[in-house]
């Protein structure tokens, strides 16, 4: 047993003569955060369900501390893009009931839910029916579910979907804390903010294969490493010591060519130099966000959520 907490080898997945993954291989090692990363339709929930024995792979293998999953080995927290609620039945009980399926007693499992419904704010909900929630309020719940007999091994898909900032910096801070007591978790999300802030490594998926892996910082490495964000009026002149990324309203990204120093002085002075009227120069990270639109294109906007989700998001 090589020690990971899950290891994927040569993952292929057909569904009639349609292939959505294609030798895909990573491991995820325990304790760490990692994201799967992907637009829509890139194999990330087909990969997470292959794991955990929802479907059959059509070749390869998917493994959890070595072995292929079963439900009966629990220890597995699985938080699905989609609710999975009972949604007629008040949220107390149906938290409560979801406890004693995971091995907890009645009493412990509705003490901890009444704790961590006053937690989320939504001690005053208790009593309601699932189906009176909004839909935020719904996935506050089902992630109180999946951690609620905290489970060695987290799989959350799309957690903060639905959520405002604030209650989005909340269910975070609850990953953190599991993150902390040593458990592993693979983290699917949208939010590229979310990923640079949790998590130590992650894949990033294109029509079922790899086309990133490895560290943040790695990855930022292998698709230029730094990028110019320049504040400017008018277009961006064409050089040799940068290639334009993304030029949006005011802001342009530059990624610098291994002619230009790695401070980016001379980029500026280029572009100052041929009149541009710069009103802001920084030399940072490439960040998460511009790798996954050069692995897709700019059609990947509405796959992509780099910063906070509009205001009136559900709480």
């Amino acid at each position: 047993m090589s020690g990971a907490s899950i290891e994927v080898h040569d993952f292929v997945m057909r569904f009639g003569d349609r292939t959505v993954v294609d030798g895909l291989s990573f491991d995820v090692s325990p304790g760490e955060t990692f994201g799967l990363l992907g637009s829509n339709g890139s194999g990330k929930t087909t990969t997470i369900r292959a794991l955990l024995g929802i479907t059959t792979p059509s070749s390869g293998s998917l493994t959890i501390d070595g072995h292929p999953y079963r439900p009966a080995t629990g220890g597995i927290g699985y938080l699905p893009e989609e609710r999975g609620l009972y949604r007629k039945e008040s949220v107390i009980d149906v938290m409560t009931y979801f406890g004693q399926l995971r091995g907890l007693g009645r009493a412990e499992a509705a003490a901890w839910s009444s704790e961590y419904l006053a937690r989320v704010g939504l001690a005053d909900r208790a009593k309601l029916r699932v189906d009176k929630l909004s839909g935020g309020q719904q996935q506050k719940v089902q992630l109180g579910i999946t951690i609620m007999d905290r489970p060695r091994l987290l799989i959350l898909d799309e957690p903060t979907k639905g959520l405002d900032p604030v209650n989005r910096r909340l269910l975070l801070d609850l990953v953190d804390e599991r993150k902390a007591d040593g458990a592993t978790v693979v983290l699917v999300t949208h939010h590229m903010d979310e990923v640079e802030r949790l998590c130590d490594r992650i894949l990033l998926l294109k029509d079922g294969t790899a086309a990133a892996y490895g560290s943040i910082p790695d990855v930022q490495d292998a698709f230029g490493g730094a990028v110019a964000k320049v504040g400017l009026d008018g277009p961006v002149p064409p050089s040799p010591l940068y290639r334009l990324a993304r030029h949006e309203g005011h802001v342009a990204y530059l990624v610098p060519t291994r002619a230009a120093a790695a401070d980016g002085s001379d980029i500026l002075a280029s572009l100052v130099g041929t009149g541009v009227h710069v009103t802001g120069f920084e030399m940072r990270r490439i960040p998460l966000d511009e790798i996954f639109v050069q692995v897709y294109g700019h059609d990947a906007g509405e796959d992509l959520v780099a910063d906070e989700p509009r205001q009136g998001a559900a709480a």
